[in-house]
């Protein structure tokens, strides 16, 4: 991954014996922010933690010395230096004086999301959940960046403090091609964000923070007009966003339902639930657990669904290191062949000839019909690429060769809703008994399960 982190812009307008200190300093990388309070010995965060600068204490004139360095603070007691993507917050006493400053040191790192960019090809709206100082607002500054110059798609990015793309009206290079659009006041955030659809024609609007009702519903509303959204907002969970009344409609909203006597007794539930009211706003929901650990929702309506009826693990964890492996960890989730079933078969499924389904992903060994006895699968694909296929199959591990003639083949793949409309493949598999894989999306993740379902 490259750092764009214009540090030394920062540290030239600290004082004099702070920038002698920072940058004779070996981890200066790794510094996250620099706390300066009236009367106390400077501080610096590091990755590792915290350490102190100095033994001299902070004055009103060193505070006084880097406030007339830096813009004008606004109404969230907010400033930055020019061109570059630091933030500077103060805290003011009864007076209104300023007397305590953090310095939150602003990175463009190319390549962050790297882990997730399958996801963003899916053309879904996704959340980003993580708490405050986690990396939310760089990851969705390299999302802009690769969605508007990778993709070559129009994005507009509402930077309300200015976070994403630096206090300057020139946006910073790390967002790429895309345009930002400044809000004058936090309040007016939704606003902004209902007239860059009404204005501009963005094909993706992204938003940091989101926390409002106001803001909430104009994310809704721009869901509705087909509008992609990318997203943050506070919160360690998917379970947290449920609990949270205000955010909740970003998943659909939460609502008690009073069932019949004998739907109760079918499901095995009391007669008062909790269901989810609509179609969530987004479709994906990531949540940063650390740097190097996401926790992936590819599709909230189900995951939202099980949370509510207590039947959820976590279905899909990624991690990566900084020698750019990515890993992809898949759990089963408890009880989910019958939410299936009780949902109309909404999951990725493994067809009979017959075209009757053959197993659910998370059956047991037991139950497991599926069996392909040769060593290597002679797979012929259908409507996925092939290039992605060998790439995806290799990293699984499986051993495999790929066929254009379906009478050699031991396996169909395919996405689940070209199968459904070639009634002569199914006719054909049926004949020669192939067994037919379907996925709901072209994935690591979904080639992923399949290969657990070998394994088994």
């Amino acid at each position: 991954m490259d750092s764009n982190n214009d540090l030394e812009k920062l540290i030239e307008n600290l004082p004099f014996f702070l920038q002698e200190h920072l940058n004779k300093h070996i981890y200066k990388d790794q510094l996250l922010e620099i706390v300066l309070d009236l009367g106390r010995r400077p501080e610096a965060r590091f990755l590792y933690g915290p350490e102190y600068l100095s033994q001299k204490i902070i004055s009103w004139q060193d505070i006084d010395f880097i406030v007339k360095r830096i813009s004008k603070f606004s109404n969230e007691n907010r400033a930055g230096i020019e061109r570059t993507l630091h933030r500077i917050s103060c805290i003011r006493n009864r007076q209104f004086l300023i007397n305590g400053l953090t310095c939150r040191i602003g990175r463009a790192i190319f390549g962050t999301i790297s882990v997730i960019r399958d996801l963003l090809e899916y053309e879904k709206s996704i959340l980003i959940l993580g708490k405050p100082g986690v990396g939310k607002t760089t990851i969705i500054r390299e999302i802009g960046r690769v969605l508007a110059d990778e993709m070559e798609k129009r994005v507009i990015i509402i930077d309300t403090s200015n976070e994403i793309a630096g206090d300057s009206d020139i946006p910073h290079s790390g967002i790429g091609r895309a345009r930002r659009m400044q809000v004058p006041n936090t309040d007016l955030q939704h606003q902004s964000m209902i007239e860059a659809i009404e204005n501009h024609m963005p094909q993706v609007i992204i938003i940091d923070e989101i926390g409002t009702d106001l803001e909430v519903l104009a994310a809704r509303t721009i869901a509705e007009k087909g509008v992609q959204l990318v997203g943050t907002t506070h919160g360690n969970c998917l379970e947290n966003l449920i609990k949270n009344p205000p955010l909740a409609d970003l998943i659909g909203g939460i609502q008690y339902v009073t069932l019949s006597d004998d739907e109760a007794k079918r499901r095995g539930t009391q007669k008062s639930i909790l269901e989810r009211k609509a179609y969530p706003a987004f479709e994906v929901i990531v949540e940063i657990n650390s740097s190097n650990s996401w926790t992936i929702h590819e599709d909230v309506k189900t995951s939202v669904d099980l949370l509510l009826r207590s039947n959820f693990n976590i279905n899909q964890l990624r991690q990566f290191s900084l020698a750019h492996k990515i890993q992809i960890k898949c759990q089963q989730l408890q009880n989910y062949s019958n939410f299936l079933l009780q949902n109309q078969n909404n999951g990725n499924e493994m067809f009979h000839p017959n075209g009757k389904p053959w197993i659910y992903l998370n059956q047991s060994k037991e139950e497991n019909t599926f069996q392909i006895h040769s060593k290597t699968l002679v797979i012929y694909p259908y409507s996925i690429s092939n290039n992605f296929l060998k790439e995806a199959l290799l990293k699984i591990g499986i051993k495999f060769t790929l066929t254009t003639n379906l009478k050699k083949a031991s396996l169909i793949i395919g996405l689940k809703r070209q199968l459904k409309q070639n009634f002569k493949l199914k006719e054909l598999a049926n004949k020669k008994k192939i067994p037919i894989y379907s996925l709901n999306q072209i994935s690591i993740y979904q080639l992923t399960k399949f290969a657990k379902i070998l394994n088994q």
